[in-house]
């Protein structure tokens, strides 16, 4: 069984924040009533996301629409979807995520790795302390999103689960 590898669509896929703000778009042009951030998405990602040894599983607040939207553009299947919890808030957990705790009770023990552009120490070491299993918290630059070197740091740690069971760890890259 594949790791799952879960991931956010903006930042990681979408770039955003970057000085100048200048992004190459792609075709076709997204329609009106969805958002033209779409057209930032890189038909290139969906087969290098793809050829991962993973099982890909969407961690965004997109939810749904990642599915109708995103997934087609990248020329990916629809993904299942880490469910979120209705308060998105963790209280007195200071520089926390609010999706770490939900990251970690979703994964319920296996090894996987989280891509995110908003990963901190904090998440790294609540993880550390309440996830069983591996996993790698991946932080990709918001400003350029997804690039060579995260593919293969991903591709580099799906390796070495693979015969790794029953070691625990948390690494943290970014």
């Amino acid at each position: 069984m594949r790791a799952p590898a879960v991931g956010k669509v903006d930042g990681p896929l979408i770039p955003f924040g970057a000085r100048g703000g200048a992004y190459p778009t792609y075709p076709p042009v997204p329609p009106a009533s969805v958002s033209p951030l779409l057209a930032r998405l890189d038909p290139a990602q969906g087969p290098r996301l793809a050829a991962l040894p993973y099982e890909l599983v969407w961690a965004t607040t997109w939810e749904g629409e990642a599915n109708a939207w995103v997934a087609p553009r990248l020329g990916l299947p629809a993904l299942p979807l880490v469910p979120w919890p209705d308060e998105d808030a963790v209280p007195g957990r200071a520089g926390l995520h609010w999706k770490t705790p939900a990251l970690v009770a979703w994964a319920a023990g296996r090894a996987f790795a989280w891509v995110d552009d908003e990963i901190g120490a904090a998440d790294r070491a609540w993880v550390a302390r309440h996830h069983r299993g591996r996993a790698l918290l991946h932080r990709v630059d918001p400003g350029r999103g997804l690039g060579a070197a995260d593919f293969e740091t991903l591709a580099g740690w799906a390796r070495g689960v693979e015969g790794a069971d029953g070691v625990r760890g948390v690494h943290g890259v970014g």
